[in-house]
This record gives C-alpha cells, structure tokens and sequence, in this order.
C-alpha cells in the first residue's frame, strides 16, 4: 500500500474515508477522561477503601483494557505501596484471595477472560469492581457481586476508548491511597489532551501538524518504539497496538535497558543498515519525492524519552542507540513525556501517537472495521 500524502491535507477527504469517526473519536480524549472519573466517583469507587489496603491490585482484561491495566500499573509505578498485576488469562492465579482488589475491564462486556476471572474473584470473596459497557455478561457479575460499576460508553470503537477504561482504575488506586493528587492529574491530563487535539486537528497542515508529520515518518518505514521508563514503555506499548488495529501496520516494541539491548542488533540487519543505503540519505526528509525511491523497508528507530523518570544509565544508553542509528543510516525521531506528574507525561504522548496511527489507516487507505479477527465477533477480544 502507498500512502495517499495529498489526503492527509484535506479535511473534507479525511472526513469522508474516516469511516468508524476515529478522528473526532481521538479528538474526545480530554472529555473521556473527565467524565470517566466523575463516573467511576459516583459508582462508589472510594467503597473498596473501606477495608485498608490490599495485598495487591490485580487487573483482568484483554486488548485495549489489558493497555489501561498497563497504565495504571506505569502511573502508580514501583514506589507504590502494594504491586499492581495485570492478568490477560482466564481465571486468576492462585495466591488471589481475600486480601485482594480484583478489576475487571472490558471494552465489550463479554469478554471471556474477564468474565471468567470476575467469577473467580467472586467466588473467592475478593474486593471487586468492574468497567464494561451495561447490560452484558459482565455487568450482570458486577451486580451479583454488589461491586462498583462503571459503566461505559457504548457509541465508540474499543481503539478510541483507552481513557474510559484506564481513568475509572486510576479512581480506584486514589481511593486505596496509590494516587495522590488523583483529581489534580487527572484534570492535568485532560488539558494537555485538549492541547494535543488541537495542534492535530484534520484542519492543520502536515507541516504544523505533528501527528501528520508522525504518519509521514512512519509510512514504509519498520518503525521500533524504544522506551525509557516503564511509563514510556507502555506508550511504546499503545503505538504498536493503534498502528495494528487503525492502520494494519506492523512495529516492534523494546524498552531500555531490556529487551533494547538485544534488539539494537536489528540495527544492522536486514531491515538496517543491511538494507542498502548509508548515512548520507536523508531519511529524515519526509517531504522528499518517494516516486523513485527503492521499494525497501528500512527500520525507524522511535525513542520515548521520560526525563522525570530515566536512570541517568538508560539515558547514556537511549543517547547511544540514536547516535548509532544515525550513524548506519537509520531514521530517527526522539519524543520527550513532558509534564508534572506519570499520567500528565502519558497524556502528552499517547494523545499525539493516536492521531499519527489514524492519520497513517487513512492515508493507507485502510478501513479498520475490515480488519481480520481472531474470533468471529470483535466484541469477544475485549
């Protein structure tokens, strides 16, 4: 597939492929985040407090809801108090028990890990709480159980959708006393959202628009999303996934120090300084004349800096790892998580790799709807 570049200038041809409406869908961040935590607030939330603090905080769900278990466990991250697991399997490990908060996240609500393992915590008698859209099998346990119960949207599609299922657990690790300042960085998030959609408007040319010019980059390329904290790791996490389900689109995803340091050998393979090439072209150039390039597929290395959280090691080491791309004639675009607290630096990133994946599905000609499945119904994945 060619990318149509002239469609990415023209909002009324963007209009009119965006089939599923990601674009104002991904423009809806800011009011996701708000609202799901004023509705994961009256769902009672702050109730699961009532009997101290947990073992442990364990989240079950798969696809885009296993994401927002990987970003509430990034947010919280490795000062917090009890561990936070995100389990993606049917039923719950063994240790789960009463000593435990179990959340069960489902963009679909029929979900058959989730379902399985929200029984499982029922039965234990664990501390539960559930986000689901209403009337699915999986709300059906959440009143069973008396538990909270956030009760998603129904009008989106499950891609759009991480901030509705990521805040209501951000609700619940405040309440348990994980999260300070929860309302506070919340709302921060919800600002630089808004920043976001509107420097990526459809309206904003490519040139100005940083989303846009992300898709550019991107297109023909074999991008590898390197991050430097676990915070930035997930935001690799959630690129891969959005170039996956919007534009059919492969990535590889690594961290620093691990698994980057074996991947850094991908750097002078078959799809690096292997494939041809030197350091003399002008990768960088996304505004150059591809008619007559090589048809060849060539990695770009995507790094995601977060200062505020970095080991000073891992910093030399992401320093390294672009000097030695470049040096073999890789293409490279660094990004920094700015702001003052994990969900704020999230929110800076994420907002603007999501409008780049939809940018790129478009400018691919992609229909995400038609995407092949692992199971007869989408809804089933999630």
């Amino acid at each position: 597939m060619n990318l149509d570049e002239s469609l990415l200038d023209d909002a009324g041809r963007l209009e009119a492929a965006d089939a599923l409406s990601l674009l104002p869908h991904t423009a809806s961040a800011a009011r996701q985040v708000r609202e799901s935590w004023r509705l994961a607030q009256e769902a009672g939330v702050a109730a699961l407090s009532a009997d101290g603090r947990p073992r442990a905080i364990v989240v079950t769900g798969v696809g885009a809801s296993g994401l927002a278990a990987d970003v509430l466990d990034a947010v919280v991250g490795t000062a917090a108090p009890v561990p936070v697991i995100t389990h993606r399997r049917h039923g719950l490990p063994g240790w789960v028990g009463v000593a435990d908060v179990v959340l069960g996240v489902s963009a679909s609500g029929t979900s058959a890990e989730t379902c399985s393992a929200v029984e499982e915590a029922l039965r234990r008698g664990c501390r539960l709480a559930v986000v689901c859209p209403p009337d699915t099998p999986l709300a059906h346990l959440a009143g069973l159980a008396r538990a909270p119960f956030v009760a998603l949207p129904t009008a989106r599609p499950a891609q759009a959708d991480l901030w509705s299922l990521a805040v209501p657990l951000l609700a619940v690790a405040a309440a348990l006393g994980l999260l300070r300042d929860g309302g506070a960085s919340v709302e921060a998030a919800a600002v630089r959202l808004e920043e976001t959609a509107i420097r990526c408007r459809p309206a904003s040319e490519s040139f100005v628009n940083p989303a846009k010019t992300l898709a550019l980059e991107l297109a023909g390329s074999l991008p590898l999303w390197w991050g430097t904290t676990r915070l930035a790791e997930v935001a690799a996490l959630r690129a891969a996934a959005m170039l996956a389900v919007n534009a059919w689109y492969p990535a590889l995803v690594g961290a620093l120090p691990h698994p980057a340091y074996e991947q850094a050998a991908l750097l002078g393979g078959a799809f690096g300084s292997g494939a041809g090439g030197g350091a003399d072209d002008d990768l960088d150039d996304f505004f150059r004349d591809r008619v007559d390039d090589e048809a060849r597929t060539r990695l770009r290395l995507l790094v995601l800096r977060d200062s505020a959280g970095e080991h000073p090691d891992v910093g030399q080491a992401a320093e390294r790892a672009v000097a030695l791309a470049q040096q073999r004639g890789i293409g490279v675009t660094e990004f920094r998580l700015d702001g003052a607290t994990p969900l704020e630096r999230f929110a800076s990133i994420v907002g603007l790799i999501d409008f780049a994946a939809v940018y790129l599905g478009l400018g691919l000609g992609v229909d995400p709807a038609a995407a092949p499945r692992l199971r007869p119904l989408d809804s089933t994945t999630r």
